[in-house]
This record gives structure tokens, C-alpha cells and sequence, in this order.
């Protein structure tokens, strides 16, 4: 077995912009596994919220070839190295490469059905209020919008997103920026737009006000929840989970995260980084569990993978074999 390993950067279409800052490129890892016949491929993206920083996610996993290369196999991956990006990209490559020594999909492997297309999330980046309605009158036509908040003018921004997309779904993310000061308000202004989902509302670790206060929609887990152990200290706060491969550490932990949370009578929504479609792809397992889906990383991109997923305005299609899995 021969592991390769490299960072790559991908231009965005535009500023990307949440609460904690804004980008023009996607840094990605990509992770290959190379039997001398078939190549397993795995992409994560390193987040600065999690203290992760691209050259040392990729020295973590360089760290790993003597073992990788040895007999590390994906079982025992999941304890050589703790949930995150540079477990996510090495996961998929051992997913996807299974798949193709074995002639069959992922999904077979993993015990599942054959994964459908499924609407995706279309992200209005946070700005000003007449900046968002703008893009959001640009993608009125999408189904869903997730429209990103996180200032002093929220209950502006989403009542003049609601106005400018009057017929789409919208969920909203606010990166743990509300307080218990502006909570109820913002919880208001958005009951008010007809907001479906409110994801993170408040930071990790100060969000045991959500158990006690009265909530007008579901309230999603993000940054509160990563894997299976963080499970267990949602509840009563949350009623849905956003499950990122970059946070479980790979598909291999999102699909028994995924169970979990269906057992504990959590709503599911799959969600991403922003990253090429081989990042999206994995992610696409765990679709038919979601009630929200939210998988337009490669829409914000400048140009996509050559063999990247097929979407239709925001329809996204399973990937091909010779993209992943």
C-alpha cells in the first residue's frame, strides 16, 4: 500500500462570508491510497474552528504512513487518529478504495440502499441587508436557501431575504454569534419569515439556555456536535444534528452518528464544508436519512472536478464510480 497526500486550493466563485471571517478559496487535503492497482481517494477540508491548519493536518497524516502502509486498515483508523479532517480524507480513501478492489459500490459495502438525487441547500453568504436580498432574489427560484447570520441586523437580514425569495425554504445558520440578549428577538424575526431550521444559535458550551427557552422552530446541533460521543449532551437543547464528515472524522463515523441520532429522535441534516465534489460525494450516503440537505460546496467553487457531481440547479446526483466510491 502506498499513501500520497497533498494540499490543494480551489478559487471561489465569490466571497464566501459567515460570522467568523470570509474566504476566496477552498483549502483542501486530498488523501490517495494506491494497492498498485486500484486508488482510493478522500478529501477533507481543515477548519480554523476546530484548530485545524491545512500543513498540520497534513503532517498528522503523513505521520501515519510507517502504519498506513504497514496494515493500518479503515477499523483501526478509527482510533489511530481522532475525529477530523485528516481522519475524513484518510476514511474515504480507504472507503472508496475498498469499492474499487471489490468491483462494487459504497453503498453496498456499507449495507445500504443506492443513494438518489436530492435537493440541496443554496448558501446566501452573510452582508449587508441589501446585499443578501440581492442574492437571495438571485436564487429565489432554489427550493431551499441557507442564509447565514450572525450580526446586529439578523432580524433585518432574514425578513428581507423572506421578501426577496417568497417561495423558498429557508434555514438559517448563525455560527454560535446570538447571546441571550438578541435570542428571543432573533428566535421572533425568523418565526416571523417562516424559517424551518435555526442551526447553532449559540456558541458551544453556552447553549444550555436552549433546554429551557421556548422554541418557535427546530434547533440544529452544528458546532455542538461532532460524533457519537457528543451525542448524548444534546438533548433537550436540540432537535436536529448537521452531520460533516470533517467533524465525524470520516463516513464511517457519520453513518453510526447518523444512526444514533435517528434512535434518539433527532432530525438529520447532512452538511459540508465548502470543497470539491469529492468531498460532497461520500457525504451523499447519508442523504435518504436527512430531512435537510445541505451539499453546495461545489456550486460556490469557480470550476469543479472534471468527474464532479452532476447538479441541476440544485438537484444533486449520486457520484460516479470514477469520482468516489
Amino acid at each position: 500500500m502506498k499513501l500520497s497526500v497533498r494540499i490543494e486550493r480551489w478559487p471561489l466563485a465569490g466571497a464566501f462570508t459567515i460570522s467568523r471571517g470570509s474566504k476566496t478559496e477552498a483549502v483542501v487535503i486530498v488523501a490517495e491510497l494506491d494497492d498498485g492497482v486500484h486508488r482510493g481517494r478522500g478529501e477533507a477540508v481543515p477548519y480554523a474552528r476546530y484548530g485545524e491548519v491545512p500543513e498540520r493536518v497534513l503532517d498528522t497524516i503523513e505521520a501515519l504512513r510507517p502504519a498506513v502502509e504497514r496494515d493500518l486498515d479503515r477499523v483501526a483508523l478509527q482510533t489511530a487518529l481522532p475525529a477530523g479532517a485528516a481522519r475524513n480524507a484518510l476514511d474515504c480513501a480507504y472507503w472508496d478504495l475498498a469499492a474499487k478492489q471489490s468491483g462494487r459500490r459504497v453503498y453496498e459495502l456499507a449495507g445500504l440502499g443506492a443513494p438518489g438525487p436530492a435537493n440541496t441547500a443554496y448558501t446566501i453568504s452573510l452582508g449587508s441587508v441589501a446585499e443578501m436580498a440581492a442574492a437571495a432574489e438571485r436564487s429565489a427560484w432554489r427550493p431551499l436557501l441557507k442564509v447565514k447570520l450572525g450580526g446586529e441586523d439578523d432580524a433585518q437580514r432574514v425578513a428581507a431575504v423572506r421578501r426577496a425569495a417568497p417561495r423558498a425554504e429557508l434555514i438559517v445558520d448563525v455560527n454560535e454569534c446570538w447571546s441571550a440578549d438578541n435570542l428571543a428577538a432573533n428566535f421572533a424575526a425568523c418565526a416571523d419569515a417562516g424559517v424551518t431550521l435555526i442551526e447553532q444559535p449559540l456558541p458551544q458550551g453556552a447553549d444550555e439556555l436552549l433546554r429551557n427557552c421556548e422554541k418557535p422552530m427546530p434547533i440544529c446541533a452544528d458546532e455542538s456536535v461532532h460524533d457519537c460521543a457528543t451525542l448524548a449532551s444534546l438533548a433537550g437543547k436540540y432537535d436536529a444534528v448537521n452531520i460533516k464528515l470533517d467533524k465525524t472524522g470520516g463516513l464511517t463515523e457519520a453513518l453510526a452518528l447518523a444512526a444514533e441520532a435517528e434512535r434518539c429522535g433527532f432530525l438529520i441534516m447532512v452538511g459540508c464544508m465548502v470543497a470539491t465534489s469529492l468531498a460532497m460525494a461520500p457525504a451523499m450516503l447519508l442523504t435518504q436519512r436527512a430531512r435537510f440537505v445541505d451539499l453546495d460546496g461545489p456550486l460556490l467553487l469557480a470550476s469543479d472536478r472534471a468527474e464532479g457531481l452532476r447538479y441541476e440547479g440544485s438537484l444533486v446526483y449520486p457520484p460516479a464510480a470514477a469520482l468516489w466510491g
